[in-house]
C-alpha cells in the first residue's frame, strides 16, 4: 500500500498564521486610526510615535495613513480565511479555484505592503528621525506576511512569484512616490531652516534662537488682529521651524493653540473641534493651512499689506 505524503506543517497552517499576523496588524492600525482621529497621544514609551503620527506622512488623501493600513490588513485576513469555509466534497473544485485566486491576492497584497513599509522605514529614519514602535511593528508584520505567502504553499512556477513581485513592487513604489510628492517638496523647501538641537523642554519645546525684524513683527501682529490661529504641539520640530521663521520677538504676538494635553496652557478640545490632523496647522479666514508656511505665503493669504523684508530665511520658499 502506498501512503500519501502528508503536506508540510507550514503548508497546512500557513493561512492561519497569515490571518493571525494580519489580525495583529489590523488591531495596531485600528488603534493608530483612533488616535489620529481623536488627536490623543499614543501609548508609547517615547514621543517618537506622536511625532510620526502628526507628521505630513501620516495623512494620505486627507485620511489617516493608518486607516488604509487597517483596510489592507483586514483584506489580507479575509483572503487567508476565505477558502477555509469551503470544505464540502461537492465544492472541492470551487475551493481549489478560490485557493489559487486568494494565494495570488495574498502575494500581491504582501508585496505591495512590504514595498510601502520599506519606503515608510526610509521616511521614518531619514526624514522624520524617529523610531515609532508601531510603525516598525507594522513593517515586521508586512514582511512576515510576504515570507509566509511565499513558503506557505507549493508554487508551481517561481517565475510567477518573481514576475508578480517586480510588477506590483514597481507600481506600488511609483504610486507611493506620487502620493508623497507634495510632502517631499515641503521637506526640500524646509532644508533652509535650522533643525532643533537637543531635547525639547517638557511642555514648552525648543528655545527660539532667531531674532525678529520689523516685517516679522508687523506680520505677526496683523495675523493676530484678523483672528488667525496656529495649532501646535510642543514636541513638534516643524512647529519650531515655523517659530524660527518669525523669530522670538514676533512669535510672542502669534496666537498659538497647544494641542498636546501635556503642553503649556493646552487646549486639545479646540484642536479636535477644528479638525486638526497635523502640526503646525494655520487657521486663517476660516481655512486650514497645514505644514510650515513661508512668511510671504502667510502674508498673501491673510491680506497683509505691510513691509516684507523678512530677515529669517527669506529664500526658503519660493
Amino acid at each position: 500500500m502506498i501512503r500519501r505524503r502528508s503536506a508540510p506543517w507550514i503548508h497546512r497552517n500557513s493561512r492561519y498564521l497569515i490571518a493571525g499576523i494580519a489580525g495583529c496588524g489590523a488591531l495596531v492600525t485600528a488603534y493608530l486610526t483612533y488616535v489620529k482621529f481623536t488627536q490623543n497621544s499614543t501609548a508609547c514609551p517615547t514621543k517618537s510615535c506622536d511625532l510620526v503620527l502628526q507628521s505630513p506622512y501620516a495623512t494620505v488623501l486627507g485620511q489617516p495613513l493608518a486607516l488604509f493600513g487597517f483596510l489592507a490588513y483586514t483584506s489580507m485576513m479575509i483572503f487567508a480565511l476565505l477558502p477555509l469555509g469551503v470544505d464540502s466534497v461537492e465544492k472541492k473544485e470551487n475551493r481549489n479555484q478560490l485557493e489559487n485566486l486568494t494565494w495570488l491576492l495574498l502575494l500581491t497584497g504582501a508585496v505591495a505592503m512590504s514595498v510601502f513599509s520599506g519606503y515608510l522605514m526610509y521616511v521614518l529614519f531619514a526624514k522624520i528621525n524617529a523610531a515609532c514602535i508601531y510603525c516598525i511593528g507594522s513593517a515586521i508584520f508586512s514582511l512576515s506576511l510576504l515570507i509566509l505567502t511565499i513558503i506557505g504553499r507549493t508554487w508551481e512556477d517561481f517565475g510567477q512569484i518573481f514576475f508578480t513581485a517586480i510588477v506590483v513592487g514597481m507600481v506600488t513604489l511609483i504610486a507611493t512616490l506620487g502620493v508623497y510628492s507634495g510632502v517631499n517638496r515641503v521637506d526640500t523647501n524646509l532644508s533652509a531652516t535650522p533643525e532643533p538641537t537637543g531635547k525639547p523642554t517638557m511642555g514648552v519645546g525648543w528655545e527660539i534662537k532667531s531674532t525678529s525684524g520689523e516685517a516679522e513683527i508687523a506680520l505677526a501682529k496683523h495675523l493676530t488682529q484678523i483672528g488667525a490661529k496656529e495649532y501646535i504641539a510642543w514636541w513638534c520640530p516643524h512647529c519650531h521651524e515655523q517659530k524660527e521663521l518669525f523669530g522670538k520677538e514676533a512669535y510672542k504676538e502669534i496666537r498659538h493653540i497647544e494641542c498636546d494635553p501635556r503642553g503649556k496652557n493646552p487646549q486639545p478640545n479646540q484642536c479636535t473641534a477644528a479638525g486638526i490632523e497635523g502640526f503646525p496647522t494655520w487657521q486663517i479666514n476660516g481655512k486650514l493651512y497645514p505644514n510650515v508656511q513661508s512668511l510671504n505665503k502667510l502674508a498673501d493669504i491673510s491680506g497683509y499689506k505691510g513691509p516684507r523684508n523678512f530677515k529669517n530665511f527669506p529664500d526658503a520658499f519660493k
